[in-house]
This record gives C-alpha cells, sequence and structure tokens, in this order.
C-alpha cells in the first residue's frame, strides 16, 4: 500500500530538520532566519509530496531527483540503508521512479523496494515477473512496473 501523502510530509520535514535546518541553526547561533526556513519547507513539502503522488511522471521523477540529491549527497552512487525503502520516500521514489541513479539493483534492494525477501524476488525473476538485468541484479523499472501493478484493481 502506498504511503500517504501527510506521511510522506512527515517524512520529508524530519529529514529536512535533520540534514538542513538544524546543522544551518548551529552555524548561525539560533538565528531567526532558521524559523522562517521552517515554514518555507513545511509550505514547499506539501507541493513536493503533491508532486511526488500525483503528478505527472515528469515533475514526479524530477522531484524526487532534486530532493534525493540535496538530501543524501555523496560523490558516489546512492545506496541507502535497505530500511530507507519501506520508508513513505522510499516508497514514493520506488513508484514512481524505480531506483533514481541505478541501471541495476540486487536482490536485496529490489526486495525491500517491494517488500519481500531475496528468494521472493528470485522468484519473480524466475517467472518473469521481474527483469533480470544482463550483468546481474534487477532492471529497477521492473521493480516499479511491479509496485504499479500491484496497486491496481485486478480483473476477474
Amino acid at each position: 500500500m502506498p504511503p500517504t501523502r501527510d506521511e510522506l510530509v512527515e517524512q520529508l520535514l524530519r529529514t529536512m530538520d535533520v540534514r538542513l535546518l538544524d546543522p544551518l541553526e548551529i552555524l548561525l547561533d539560533g538565528d531567526d532566519v532558521v524559523d522562517a526556513l521552517r515554514t518555507v519547507v513545511r509550505v514547499r513539502a506539501e507541493a513536493w509530496a503533491y508532486r511526488l503522488v500525483d503528478g505527472d511522471d515528469r515533475e514526479s521523477v524530477g522531484t524526487a531527483m532534486r530532493i534525493v540529491s540535496t538530501l543524501y549527497p555523496g560523490d558516489g552512487p546512492f545506496e541507502p540503508p535497505l530500511d530507507w525503502w519501506r520508508s513513505p520516500l522510499g516508497q514514493v521514489v520506488a513508484r514512481r521512479v524505480g531506483h533514481p541513479t541505478a541501471d541495476s539493483v540486487t536482490y536485496a534492494v529490489a526486495g525491500a523496494m517491494l517488500g519481500i525477501t531475496r528468494q521472493g524476488v528470485h522468484d519473480l525473476v524466475n517467472r518473469g515477473k521481474l527483469i533480470r538485468h544482463p550483468e546481474g541484479g534487477v532492471l529497477p523499472s521492473s521493480v516499479r512496473d511491479r509496485l504499479l501493478e500491484e496497486g491496481r484493481p485486478r480483473r476477474a
């Protein structure tokens, strides 16, 4: 079940506080400008959540990429811990983007994105329900497609 927009907004706000605003408040010695930024971030988080959940594909992917690259910067590829994929943001990214930077994900990551075991991923690959990457692992787009398929009502 996909997360609600409210759950997504709350995660975005918590993460922005921890990764961006709290450090800025420390650097600025508690300057009041940080309180103003928190207000702006709350308004923007609502708009980002709307775009991520209900926006068209282009704006959803663009928003996801901006958020991920800002909140999780690094010199290497984006490799969040497996439990991140079960968070509201992780679930929305998995459903709307797949994996934002990888051409292939491990069976463990695919399982985390789907909420199943590695063995479950292996079974889905063997049954042709997920697409194996030629160099190993699984295509993130096939994980995304599987998540979207699970959200659709089944025909009798």
